[in-house]
């Protein structure tokens, strides 16, 4: 195909020019020519001595130009889902693993970088470069490359095969979420609903040309509802076709079921993990991760269950006198949690969620992040008003230091329809040294699913928006803020999984703090700053059921690690008992048999979370700790701001993250800040 901008070098991607016809031929000329690339690489390694320039700086640039095809219609199959998008991206996927498997297995490559670690040439190489190889040569093991013929090829079926199912796990969570709506034509049925939400059920049925209000399962619509509806059997339906998306029950119940690709995915996670010389997928998984042994992870998180459990316990019996006494609900259901919660929370506190909206208008806040980023890094942001886009809802943004750009980023805020749900950081272009000695800088999408801004006014955010802002924008920093030139280690690749989520949730902390709040919130008609009484609420208000949540947390956690540790070739029904079981165990709330939470689950089964949820929590240790130094030292105290962005954010995955965050907090990371931050009593 002539003129396809997929087969073009660009600084960012030509989103205007991108069409789902040029995706299929762009995709196979990329593969196709990095196969013959790559064979003559390992062949000229086997006749003369490999070297950093010979062998590692070619397939950089083999890997980049095809992630610079890939990453504009990966993201756009995300955000901007169309059918025929879709059909090309599904396409492509079996190629893409079909070229991955035959990468990590190529023979002659694997020995020309095992001859360059080696060689003489190894120890000439700078830090960063030898954890490039390193890791190289485990990914070859971890890919299979010593493994027999037919077992090879069984690796690479087993991959195209788990690629394609997390595709469509994917896609039959979206299509679900999409499939299911209710129409209310009365506003008193809505009664509790806060005006921000009933705008936006306003402007659902208005998009559709249906009258009233209409009600839908993307989270800025279904939150509302269950946590404001003062009408309960309205709050049982939605909570209904939410919690059985993409399962054998409820309104679409068997329709978009995801239960069998869940069954498929574990037996094929196990059968490669065994294939491998590992016991379990747990084991594989850990393999790329600070944890050393599924024992440590499951202790760690047993531990920390057993210290949340009996705050938890007490949090829940609150709550249920509470709804008995002052709500009339004698038996609480999992549908009256969230309602109930924001009322007491309200009558505790005085402080709710929708009271806190005209304080964080988008704007404002975007502003505000970048002015809490320019204290603590140094760096500014200008927008790039020029640069091309795919929404008109998406902003560019260069980030300068000393008026030279260093980085940008794509941000794009809103829900829409054919975007999935969530919010998530990925990387557009990583920050390289080129062939031709220049740099390639960052560049990163950065994507939520906020309530849009309805009726010419800015759209107002609630605070657990915004500490959803800053924790990806914390990703955004770490992509964008690093030094590496080496592309495997630069940003967040090379980092450990579990240690990946310390900058995104250290960013958090700062929109809990006058300092912090100062910069990201002010009245959106008056510009006042957030009162002292507010903040004081927010700030009391800040651990309310903190325990559950933690609880909650864990839950999901043990689940993820328990069915990739213990469960092989699981039924359907083992999957829903070992739920049942770590429920039964540590859960303190309500629950309905039909709950179908595990077929929604993308994080694991579509994402890159399995035998990893954990990490979160693993993470958060590291984040509470990471803070502690900003709280000891002043929360903007640049030196400590300045050690953070060298120690942490810069390094990339260059050295190991227990090493980093040595480097950074002198010592090993304590559980306890975690605990006095999340207000959890010791157990």
């Amino acid at each position: 195909m002539s003129n396809n901008p997929l087969l073009e070098r660009h600084t960012l991607p030509p989103f205007g020019a991108i069409q789902p016809d040029h995706v299929v031929p762009a995709i196979e000329q990329i593969l196709d020519e990095n196969r013959a690339a790559i064979d003559k690489l390992a062949e000229k390694a086997a006749q003369e001595p490999p070297t950093w320039e010979s062998l590692a700086a070619p397939l950089e640039e083999l890997n980049d130009r095809l992630s610079q095809a890939w990453s504009p219609v990966s993201h756009l199959n995300g955000t901007m889902n169309t059918p025929a998008l879709r059909e090309a991206y599904q396409t492509c996927l079996a190629k893409l693993s079909e070229y991955g498997t035959w990468l990590g297995q190529h023979e002659g490559l694997f020995r020309a970088y095992q001859t360059l670690k080696d060689s003489p040439a190894y120890n000439a190489l700078d830090q960063a470069q030898r954890r490039s190889v390193d890791n190289t040569l485990r990914d070859f093991r971890l890919a299979g490359v010593d493994l027999p013929e037919d077992k090879k090829r069984r690796y690479g079926e087993i991959q195209a095969r788990l690629s394609s199912l997390s595709n469509s796990f994917s896609n039959n969570v979206l299509d679900a979420t999409q499939a299911w709506h209710k129409d209310v034509t009365d506003a008193a049925a809505l009664d509790g609903l806060p005006e921000s939400a009933m705008e936006t059920l306003k402007a659902n049925a208005e998009a559709k040309d249906v009258e009233g209000y209409r009600i839908t399962l993307d989270f800025p619509s279904f939150y509302p509802v269950v946590t404001f509806a003062h009408d309960r059997e309205l709050r049982r339906e939605v909570y209904t076709a939410f919690v059985t998306r993409a399962s054998d029950q409820g309104p679409n119940g068997g329709e978009f079921d995801n239960a069998t690709n869940i069954e498929e995915i574990l037996a094929l996670r196990h059968e490669l993990a065994q294939m491998l010389g590992f016991a379990t997928y747990a084991d594989f998984s850990l393999a790329t991760k600070m944890a050393e042994s599924p024992s440590q992870v499951l202790d760690f998180l047993t531990d920390l269950a057993k210290r949340a459990h009996p705050q938890a316990q007490e949090e829940f019996n609150e709550l249920e006198a509470f709804a008995k006494e002052t709500l009339g609900l004698e038996d609480l259901k999992p549908w009256d949690m969230g309602y109930a919660s924001e009322k007491l929370r309200e009558s505790r506190y005085a402080i709710s969620q929708e009271q806190l909206r005209p304080y964080f208008p988008a704007p404002r806040v975007i502003d505000g992040l970048f002015s809490v980023t320019q204290r603590l890094y140094g760096v500014k942001f200008v927008e790039d008003e020029e640069a091309p886009r795919y929404h008109p809802d998406v902003r560019y943004y260069e980030i300068r230091e000393s008026d030279i750009p260093i980085a940008g980023f794509y941000l794009d805020l809103y829900a829409r329809e054919g975007k999935r749900g969530g919010a998530w950081m990925d990387e557009c272009r990583v920050r390289r040294q080129r062939a031709d000695g220049s740099l390639q800088l960052p560049v990163a999408y950065l994507t939520c699913n906020f309530t849009r801004p309805v009726g010419g006014k800015p759209a107002l955010l609630t605070h657990d928006e915004v500490t959803t802002l800053f924790h990806e924008f914390g990703h955004g920093l770490h992509h964008m803020l690093t030094q590496q030139s080496v592309a495997d280690i630069s940003g967040i690749n090379g980092v450990a999984w579990d240690a990946v989520e310390l900058p995104s949730q250290f960013m958090e902390n700062f929109c809990w703090e006058r300092e912090g709040l100062d910069l990201i919130a002010a009245h959106v008609e008056t510009g006042e700053r957030l009162p002292d009484e507010m903040l004081d609420k927010l700030q009391a208000a800040k651990n309310f059921q903190s325990a559950m949540g933690m609880l909650r947390q864990i839950e999901f956690s043990l689940f993820d690690f328990r069915l990739h540790h213990e469960l092989v070739a699981p039924k359907t029904s083992d999957v829903q008992s070992l739920l049942d079981e770590v429920r039964d165990q540590w859960s303190v709330v309500p629950r309905v048999d039909f709950n179908r939470f595990q077929n929604s689950f993308s994080h694991i089964f579509a994402g890159g979370y399995a035998a990893g949820y954990y990490s979160y929590k693993w993470a958060e240790v590291l984040s509470a700790d990471a803070y502690s130094a900003f709280e000891e030292a002043g929360v903007f105290d640049a030196d400590t701001g300045i050690r953070f962005r060298r120690e942490i954010l810069e390094q990339g995955g260059a050295r190991d993250a227990a090493e980093l965050f040595r480097a950074f907090r002198g010592r090993d990371p304590s559980v306890e800040p975690l605990l006095r931050h999340s207000g959890i009593r010791a157990a």
